[in-house]
């Protein structure tokens, strides 16, 4: 009896191509005589349209779909259904019309015709309470579907902090250029690009000409639960000609080099007039356990996504410490998010004020941080993120390209793009390629 019991519950599960509930009885289902449709009810839900069919015996059932026109087809083996029963179903936005008919001279066929694309489920109720046996299919809206699937993977979070604003300008240039300026712009410009990749999403610490004390920006920062933050600046130095960029993480013994020392204490400076730089707890025991499980790992992660960008900056504008350099900026003090600081070019060196001012340029530098980020990501993407997950991997043949591969694999190649962080066309012979999840 189990072993029959198994194989009806197997069988069944192939014809319709979805799980079917086990219930109690199941194994008579052999039965010679016919099982009767006694009514049918259609409930609408937020993202499917269920019909339940009473029924007075247990019946077997395939489900499947067509196409072009859309429409279900619902086989019941052995039943019956009273004449005109399924005309009691009124039209709605997902089923058009209900027919049904004789099929083998024994079996029941009810076709819905529909005015879009399903994915139906199908699953059968055993007698409990004052209800009998129930045959229930769920029509699901593939679009709702679809969207459901990509949103159960988060987006990794990237915080943009436009260094300075409102009554600190930060460094201004010869020309005059302020530095809260420049920052905010490139920092828009960012935004912009980050946000047009799959998987990614951008935060501004700041969205306008405003004073935000450091602290203020990390716990911008901790609400939008980032996953990196990125403080941009613009550098200067008493002699004019010093030029190129730099980026940073935070050192916990203190800054790499003097210069980087120097610096640190320029940024700090707004605080110290302006705000309050007490970053932590009072309790200096609690305080010092914290940072110590914390930033280590934190600063070896900023240094990664530091290395990152600082080779896609090299084809930008010349680098000024070939390195990342490790300092103690007070907005890079957040021990469980990995942050990165900027100081895009020289707002002291005239050439550079010029780029810096040019809005072709703030793109070149804003592209290049997101694809250094974009890099960084597609690598180590944080678990239960899009970036984090694939469906699959790919090896590079030779002449292959990327459109092919996606089509070859029937995914987009934007998603490819993303995924892999593929931002030139060339790929190399034996590269693995993530495919990228729907």
């Amino acid at each position: 009896m189990e072993n029959n019991r198994r194989k009806f519950l197997k069988n069944l599960a192939g014809l319709s191509g979805l799980a079917a509930s086990a219930a109690p009885g199941l194994a008579n289902a052999g039965s010679s005589s016919a099982t009767h449709v006694q009514d049918i009810r259609l409930s609408k839900n937020k993202d499917y349209v269920r019909l339940v069919f009473d029924l007075d015996g247990i019946a077997d059932h395939s489900i499947f779909t067509l196409h072009k026109p859309e429409r279900v087809v619902l086989d019941i083996k052995k039943s019956k259904m009273p004449h005109g029963m399924v005309d009691q179903i009124q039209a709605n936005s997902l089923i058009r019309s209900i027919r049904s008919g004789v099929r083998n001279d024994k079996d029941l066929r009810i076709v819905f015709d529909l005015s879009k694309a399903v994915t139906p489920r199908s699953f059968l109720l055993a007698p409990s309470g004052k209800s009998g046996h129930r045959l229930v299919i769920d029509l699901h809206d593939n679009k709702t579907l679809t969207r459901a699937k990509r949103t159960h993977k988060r987006d990794v979070i990237i915080a943009i902090d436009a260094g300075h604003g409102g009554k600190d300008p930060g460094a201004t240039g010869r020309s005059g250029t302020r530095e809260k300026n420049i920052t905010l712009q490139i920092a828009k410009r960012l935004e912009k690009y980050i946000n047009q990749q799959r998987g990614m999403k951008a935060v501004l610490t700041r969205k306008n000409d405003r004073f935000m004390r450091l602290r203020d920006r990390i716990h911008k920062a901790r609400d939008s639960h980032a996953d990196l933050m990125i403080s941009l600046h613009a550098d200067s130095f008493p002699d004019p000609r010093a030029r190129g960029s730099s980026i940073y993480a935070l050192s916990v013994d203190g800054a790499s080099s003097e210069t980087a020392r120097m610096l640190a204490e320029k940024e700090n400076a707004a605080d110290l007039l302006f705000g309050d730089v007490n970053l932590a707890v009072d309790d200096q025991m609690v305080k010092e356990v914290l940072f110590d499980l914390s930033l280590t790992g934190t600063i070896e992660s900023s240094l990664d996504i530091g290395s990152e960008i600082l080779g896609q900056i090299k084809s930008v504008n010349r680098v000024h410490k070939k390195k990342v350099q490790q300092a103690g900026f007070a907005v890079l003090k957040a021990p469980n998010i990995p942050s990165v600081l900027l100081e895009t070019a020289f707002i002291s060196n005239p050439r550079e004020e010029k780029s810096l001012r040019s809005s072709s340029h703030q793109q070149k530098v804003a592209k290049a941080i997101m694809r250094g980020v974009g890099k960084y990501f597609a690598r180590k993407a944080p678990p239960g993120t899009w970036l984090a997950s694939s469906d699959g991997e790919y090896r590079v043949n030779r002449g292959d390209n990327i459109e092919a591969i996606a089509a070859k694999r029937k995914i987009s190649e934007k998603d490819l793009r993303a995924r892999n962080a593929l931002y030139a066309d060339n790929l190399m012979a034996g590269q693995v390629l993530k495919i990228p999840v729907s």
